[in-house]
């Protein structure tokens, strides 16, 4: 699985249209769609349909403005309703590729903007030595001394704001040594641990500031697999684990999923054997058996999680059977839509947040499904580099959002 990311923080002219929450609105929407999405405008952008601490929403992608205003002149008022409602819906800010001096301008104007309307930021961090192990998403920092300069930079800009980290999607269910990457030694996944580790402890020691690690998502490594991969990264230090990022599987698998993983972290800094867990695929009763007998009873003695819905409203494709030499289910699937909101309110005690990781509406990258190109077989077109906007793929989730966008 790869992960596709938008540029970094999107500052400038498209962050002023987060000042204007209303006006944006009505400049953009006009006709039978205005009334609605004025009363989305007035429910806030800022706070999603929640009673926990409000979540921020960022500038959004200038490329899907554009498509509204498209669509509006077209009169296709509901979908232009429907996709602004989800750009205006609480998401992560990501940050790669840039200089230490620059992502700690980018990171402190983000969380300020938060901190004056009250809500918190999800920043995502991306920029860790081969991510993506050079692939569609590659790049990030060239040595561990650099990232480490660059991951100081965030942590003086977070300062003493309320934030939310996720920290280097990809880093630990994606090592060096799955891809190939690694010398015989094991030195690039000796030095990917080290550089979690330094994130991880680092901006977790910041007073408002939660921090969650990569643990993939539950189609992907078993729990006894990813256990020891978030212990290396430094999870005691950090406040849990985060689940489907850029993925689709099901709100009730991430979160059946992230408690066995809780409950075999707990029982690993007891001293036990991942080895011994439950994974996902344990018979559901012979799971929680093992939970009641091995795992506190009480979440604080337990590490936390949270989740991506962006893109999980239908779950995870499944492509035709034999039609693609390489199906890539995770790269921009057809048909999938829009999944719950974000919200701090899961009812779940282990549970922090559901959020909005992924960009909906930005694409996975060149998807060639095994096939010579340059189409995506799978939806007939050529689909946009990782991290550009994605119109078609921008309809489809919000038409086939779960539950319904508008």
């Amino acid at each position: 699985m790869s992960l596709r990311t938008r540029p970094r923080g999107r500052l400038g002219a498209a962050a002023a249209l987060l000042a204007l929450p209303l006006a944006l609105t009505a400049g953009l929407l006009t006709g039978p769609a205005a009334a609605q999405e004025g009363a989305a405008a007035r429910e806030g952008a800022a706070a999603p349909p929640s009673r926990g601490p409000a979540l921020h929403t960022p500038a959004p992608n200038p490329a899907a403005l554009t498509q509204v205003r498209e669509l509006k002149g077209e009169g296709r008022f509901a979908e232009a309703a429907g996709l602004l409602r989800m750009v205006r819906t609480p998401q992560a800010v990501w940050y790669h590729g840039a200089t230490p001096a620059e992502v700690h301008d980018e990171v402190r104007a983000v969380v300020r903007a938060a901190a004056r309307r009250g809500t918190v930021p999800v920043l995502a961090l991306y920029n860790v030595p081969g991510r993506d192990c050079s692939q569609y998403s590659g790049g990030g920092a060239s040595t561990t001394a650099e990232y480490q300069a660059w991951v100081d930079a965030v942590a003086r800009a977070v300062g003493g704001h309320r934030a939310i980290v996720v920290l280097e999607p990809d880093s630990l269910a994606l090592l060096p040594s799955d891809c190939g990457q690694d010398d015989a030694q094991g030195t690039r996944t000796a030095a990917r641990y080290t550089e979690v580790r330094y994130a991880a402890t680092l901006l977790a020691g910041l007073p408002r500031t939660k921090v969650y690690l990569d643990a993939g998502h539950p189609g992907w490594h078993s729990v006894r697999a990813i256990v020891p991969r978030l212990a290396g990264g430094g999870v005691d230090a950090a406040d849990g684990f985060y689940l489907n990022v850029s993925n689709y599987h099901t709100d009730a698998a991430n979160v059946r999923y992230g408690k066995l993983i809780s409950a075999c972290l707990a029982y690993e800094a007891g001293g036990g054997d991942p080895a011994h867990c439950p994974d996902q695929w344990t018979p559901p009763a012979e799971a929680d058996a093992w939970v009641a007998e091995h795992a506190p009873t009480d979440p604080s003695r337990m590490k936390h999680f949270v989740t991506d819905s962006s893109r999980n409203g239908r779950g995870p494709w499944t492509a035709p059977a034999g039609a693609y030499p390489d199906p890539q289910e995770w790269c921009n699937p057809p048909d999938r839509g829009l999944g719950a909101r974000p919200t701090t309110r899961t009812g779940e005690p282990l549970h922090d947040a559901r959020l909005w990781i992924k960009i909906p509406g930005e694409s996975d990258g060149l998807c060639l499904r095994g096939t010579p190109g340059p189409q995506d077989p799978a939806r007939g077109m050529v689909d946009p580099k990782a991290g550009a906007w994605f119109p078609e793929q921008a309809l489809e989730l919000v038409r086939l959002a779960q539950p319904p966008i508008v």
